[in-house]
């Protein structure tokens, strides 16, 4: 016996057979991306979808999902696709579409009636220049700039746990740890969340303002410490809201990016707490800031010493998935080219199976932020690329077909590090992968 599963927002209906698989399982033997960090075992939300009809033709919630349900606060439609088994038609929505929109989550474990005093790290960062580029353009072209700015300096703060906070005018504001974390982690995914914005400034000014007469510049404060989070406001329009010194403090940081000349700065709090051995310091100053009487030690931060594997990922992915077609027809093609038998395993047209392709890097390389589902979802990966035929001997071969598309997709900003950031992560990828693909095998 079949039951139907109709998709909103891509409006495809797939048939399944009833009882015998979960909504996740549906979308994946469909080829429908359909985000699931932890592989699909309920221990976390992002496979989440709304039943717009047919509730009654799913399985009552299993105690994973009941207590993932409680502790989310979730309405009665919302359910864990991984949990979901279809005994009849149903027609439902897919409600986290990238893998950005994960980090974005952390909100709901905020409190909703009263502000939790909590440690995070807080990201300031400011545009120069935007005067002078508001002044020789129209409103709608700098509405334009804005857009692209926002999105691509918002972005590394989302691919490093962080969220976004708000955007005043020019500035955008990001916080870490909301949802808790070492502080070791929260420093860092905010250091590295400023490197990521300097590339992704860099990037701008070379391919999309180049035309334009004007070169873009930021400064960046960093600040660590206790501040209060939570929904705040009235209790008919309460609002996510960070208040406390530490965050007063994070925008002075930045502030004296001006005057110092540094393009990143980060308070004592931050050095401290970072791992400052693997970060690359320079100039470090004692400063009064607007509004305090004692002085405050900041450190100017320059770079990474060696090679950071997520940085140069996430550097490199903006480009990966802003033309998902085109990265697939380059990929595929070099593939099956160094290997025709390949073209068996693709059943799909090149331009699905390269939204699928990009589907997969994206979730990886934003999961490295909160590598704890990482292995678990690698794994269920792994076996389920067992089931449509794909072979350990075919790995070596994608991994270097994909390491020499890099150069022709990324043109310009392609670099040795890239390359090298990219071989380390399909090692571990693709290991993994194995250990999930072996684990079936012997099950059977």
């Amino acid at each position: 016996m079949k039951a139907q599963v109709l998709y909103t927002g891509i409006n495809q209906t797939v048939a399944c057979d009833v009882g015998a698989v979960s909504v996740l399982d549906v979308s994946i033997e469909n080829k429908i991306p359909h985000l699931h960090e932890c592989g699909g075992n309920g221990k976390c939300s992002t496979c989440r979808i709304r039943i717009l009809e047919g509730a009654n033709n799913l399985n009552p919630k299993t105690n994973l999902e009941k207590e993932m349900s409680d502790k989310r606060r979730w309405d009665p439609s919302i359910r864990l696709a991984c949990q979901c088994y279809v005994k009849g038609d149903i027609k439902i929505q897919r409600l986290i579409w990238s893998s950005a929109e994960v980090n974005k989550l952390q909100i709901e474990m905020t409190p909703e009636d009263k502000a939790e005093e909590r440690p995070i790290a807080i990201l300031f960062c400011d545009l120069r220049n935007f005067t002078r580029l508001s002044s020789v353009n129209g409103s709608f072209d700098m509405a334009y700039f804005l857009n692209r700015f926002y999105t691509s300096l918002g972005e590394p703060i989302l691919m490093n746990n962080g969220i976004i906070y708000q955007y005043v005018g020019d500035e955008i504001v990001g916080v870490f740890g909301t949802s808790g974390g070492t502080r070791q982690k929260n420093c860092m995914d905010a250091i590295r969340a400023a490197q990521g914005m300097h590339y992704a400034l860099e990037r701008l000014n070379k391919m999309e303002l180049k035309d334009f007469d004007v070169k873009l510049e930021m400064g960046i404060g960093i600040n660590y410490g206790l501040a209060y989070v939570g929904h705040l406001g009235h209790p008919t329009h309460r609002q996510f809201s960070v208040i406390g010194d530490p965050v007063n403090v994070a925008s002075r940081i930045q502030g004296m990016t001006k005057e110092t000349g540094a393009k990143t700065l980060i308070s004592k709090a931050v050095y401290q707490n970072a791992n400052n051995e693997t970060l690359v310091i320079g100039d470090n100053y004692s400063c009064l800031l607007s509004g305090k009487e004692e002085r405050f030690d900041l450190f100017e931060v320059i770079g990474f010493k060696e090679l950071d594997l997520q940085l140069e990922l996430q550097d490199s992915l903006h480009i990966l998935l802003q033309d998902e077609e085109r990265f697939a027809t380059i990929f595929y093609e070099k593939l099956f080219e160094v290997a025709p038998f390949a073209r068996n395993l693709f059943r799909s047209n090149i331009r699905e199976q390269g939204r699928l392709l990009t589907h997969m890097l994206g979730g990886i390389v934003y999961s490295l932020a909160r590598p704890e589902y990482l292995v678990l979802g690698l794994k269920k990966l792994g076996q389920n690329h067992n089931r449509y035929g794909v072979k350990e001997a075919h790995y070596p071969i994608v991994k270097n077909v994909f390491l020499d598309t890099l150069p022709d997709v990324l043109g310009i900003m392609y670099k040795p590090s890239i390359r090298e950031a990219w071989s380390q992560a399909l090692d571990f990828v693709l290991d993994t992968m194995k250990e999930g693909a072996n684990s079936l095998k012997e099950k059977s």
